[in-house]
């Protein structure tokens, strides 16, 4: 595990339509004279990250226009078969999970069961006293002040001292419980892992069902997300894009620890092509309206993890890009062995996933990192046919 551990982060609908415009294992495609549109740019970006020295096994880019998909990699969802990463094939969404979780309770305040005000107090109440007039909303805009429990000194002994056995999710807050909220300061964003875990432990609370139950009803069930799942073990089902730890000797991560570790901030497993359905689906209001898509679209500064393209905005449980080709929704994630961006226009019609089976953010390796936001970038680019 060397020091893998310590930079732990944690940030099937069919395609109508599905051309592979490059395959890792055919090599990098014939590049143009010129190659100055959105599409040569990003094929020729994704095979540029590949083949950097220290770069990652693999890549795949999955791009929606309308009806119809386009999945763009390079390299190989497994270093032992060299098989390329394909749409179909389960990975880990790190933080991205914490979108899901933000649909999962938007779609409970738009069916009027939850309230975007009701406080942690209201239906928690064993949890900490000093959270207890923190409200729905500060938690999906990551404004609780909360601590987040992934940083804590002894949630990595737990973690690592038994890395296949996750504990009841509530557990998970007991590193944070006894320390005092994040001081005031601006608007008092401050990205916590903490924030997503209770949101679920509210939604459980106010359904009376475990979380996983209501996500599958609410959310995976009406978007027809059939290769979407959150499981509390370390199991990854086939075929898997799988993830690794780049730092010589490059090793298989894959099944590294519990997802229950993370669990609603961090433990959602999908294909690319149910990511992409569930950001279009998400974003464009399929699982609620009215005031409550007008709440999730208010944006205040603060930024994903890592940083998405372009300017990021923070709302509830969605981040805003802001890029010089358009803007777009989405949620970015990052875990051991794995790299994540979704987005979609408002409106769901065109939207860009970008799935990277290594761990790549500013502080584990800034030279890589600014290429593969580039190529997320480069697929909002092509996205939106700019």
């Amino acid at each position: 595990m060397r020091t893998l551990l310590r930079r732990l982060a944690l940030g099937c609908a069919v395609l109508p339509v599905l051309t592979v415009a490059s395959c890792g294992t055919a090599g990098r495609p014939p590049r143009p004279a010129s190659c100055q549109t959105a599409p040569c740019r990003l094929t020729d970006a994704v095979h540029t990250l590949v083949g950097t020295d220290g770069g990652p096994p693999g890549i795949i880019v999955v791009i929606q226009h309308g009806t119809s998909s386009t999945a763009v990699t390079a390299g190989v969802a497994d270093l032992t078969t060299g098989l390329p990463p394909e749409a179909t094939d389960a990975m880990r969404m790190a933080s991205v999970a914490k979108a899901y979780s933000g649909a999962t309770a938007l779609a409970l305040v738009g069916q009027g069961r939850l309230s975007l005000d009701d406080t942690v107090g209201k239906w928690l109440p064993t949890l900490p006293s000093t959270w207890a007039a923190i409200t729905l909303r500060q938690l999906l805009d990551h404004t609780s002040r909360i601590p987040d429990f992934s940083k804590q000194k002894a949630f990595g002994q737990a973690l690592t001292a038994n890395l296949q056995q996750a504990p009841p999710p509530v557990d998970l807050l007991a590193s944070v419980e006894g320390l005092p909220l994040l001081p005031p300061k601006g608007n008092d964003y401050s990205y916590s892992n903490s924030d997503n875990i209770i949101v679920a432990l509210m939604v459980q609370a106010v359904v009376g069902q475990p979380y996983e139950s209501v996500l599958q009803s609410d959310v995976l069930g009406p978007l027809g997300l059939t290769h979407t799942s959150l499981p509390r073990d370390s199991a990854l089902p086939a075929p898997t894009i799988h993830g690794y730890d780049i730092e010589p000797p490059v090793e298989d991560v894959s099944n590294l620890f519990a997802a229950g570790w993370t669990w609603s901030s961090g433990g959602v497993v999908a294909t690319p092509a149910d990511a992409s359905a569930f950001i279009r689906g998400y974003v464009a209001g399929q699982l609620f309206h009215g005031a409550t898509r007008a709440a999730q679209f208010h944006f205040i500064a603060g930024s994903s993890e890592p940083p998405g393209p372009g300017t990021n905005a923070a709302g509830l449980g969605l981040f805003r890009y802001t890029t010089s080709c358009g803007t777009v929704y989405g949620h970015t994630g990052n875990t051991a062995g794995y790299t994540q961006f979704v987005a979609s226009t408002a409106d769901g019609s065109r939207s860009v996933t970008v799935s990277v089976n290594a761990q790549i953010t500013p502080t584990v390796n800034s030279q890589l990192f600014g290429q593969l936001r580039h190529i997320d970038l480069l697929g909002v680019c092509d996205a939106l046919g700019r």
